[in-house]
């Protein structure tokens, strides 16, 4: 909730994955906790499938899951990625950085969610190319410059908000200001 509330997407901070609530998804997640990985991935490998994992994806727009669909142009049988709208993707990568906080309890560091992203990219072909490129592109943003200029990325340049006057000058802020001058 914080890390959207702090790139301008309120709403979707507020209601944030409001599905764990539900029977389906709550009941899964105490069986199966360990703490430091999803218990989805525990009710896969004990139950051969995630009941909990299908209902989540199904309703929460910041996974990518969401947005897979035929494809006409290949064929009704070929499933295919549709681009992610950015507020979405904005909200995906706030829920990446918060997971892996949790799931590297005391280790984390900001290049944690890229190196995450990069070991499994290649198992992603049904994203959508530009929704892949926009997550690198923020990530990479992360690892480099750090949170603070990942943040003023995604709410000023990636989703557009209005920025309030500062009385500094662009050029005196972050690394973020210099490479979007």
């Amino acid at each position: 909730m914080q890390k959207c509330f702090r790139v301008g997407l309120y709403r979707q901070g507020l209601l944030h994955d409001m599905s764990k609530y539900s029977p389906t998804e709550f009941l899964v997640g105490m069986k199966y906790y360990q703490g430091n990985r999803s218990p989805n991935n525990a009710e896969r490998e004990d139950t051969g499938v995630s009941l909990s994992w299908l209902h989540h994806k199904g309703r929460n727009r910041h996974h990518y899951e969401y947005w897979v669909d035929y494809d006409p142009a290949r064929g009704e049988r070929i499933l295919a990625g549709a681009r992610m709208p950015r507020k979405y993707v904005a909200e995906m990568v706030m829920d990446r950085i918060s997971a892996s906080q949790v799931y590297n309890d005391g280790t984390y560091n900001d290049r944690m969610p890229l190196e995450y992203y990069e070991r499994n990219k290649d198992k992603l072909w049904f994203v959508h190319e530009k929704t892949k490129r926009d997550l690198s592109r923020i990530l990479t943003i992360l690892a480099e410059e750090g949170e603070d200029a990942m943040y003023d990325y995604v709410k000023y340049v990636y989703l557009g908000k209005k920025r309030k006057k500062h009385k500094e000058k662009c050029a005196d802020e972050s690394a973020y200001h210099r490479t979007c001058q």
